[in-house]
């Protein structure tokens, strides 16, 4: 038995995604502000800037999907692909609606503006493990198993 790779390019992406999202939500966001000498307003700015790295990043990967699936004629809409959409969801999710508003009670934190309470940050994690978890399923879904060389 052997595996094939029918789409390099998506699953380079996919596994790049995990990471990148693993290595900042999961760790960076939460550590930088037990380094010393980081206040809330310094740790603030940096994951406003690091988190907008990221999102950009996370649009490259995604649009180097979608068109790995259209050089391979694979439909977006279909059972084998229908996982990636909630990663592209929550990613559409988190750029135009949830990112805006924690980098906007960032700003406040910045100003000395002690916001309201909040569960954006909540919603925010809970999507970046949805998004882990589809992509890890998606990713191993690329792989194909084959029986090339075995006898008939």
């Amino acid at each position: 038995m052997t595996i094939e790779v029918k789409s390099p390019i998506s699953v380079a992406s996919v596994f790049l995604w995990i990471g990148f999202v693993s290595a900042i939500s999961f760790m960076e966001s939460w550590l930088k502000f037990q380094a010393p000498g980081i206040t809330i307003p310094l740790g603030l700015g940096i994951g406003r800037l690091v988190f907008g790295v990221l999102n950009k990043i996370e649009w490259v990967l995604a649009i180097a999907i979608v068109i790995q699936m259209y050089v391979h004629k694979t439909a977006l809409f279909n059972p084998k692909t229908l996982i990636f959409l909630l990663p592209l969801v929550i990613l559409i999710l988190q750029t135009f609606w949830l990112l805006p508003r924690l980098d906007a009670r960032a700003e406040m934190h910045i100003q000395g503006i002690v916001p309201p309470a909040s569960t954006l940050h909540y919603y925010y994690a809970g999507s970046e493990v949805v998004k882990v978890v589809c992509l890890l399923i998606y990713g191993i879904k690329l792989f194909k198993k084959t029986d090339y060389g075995k006898p008939n």
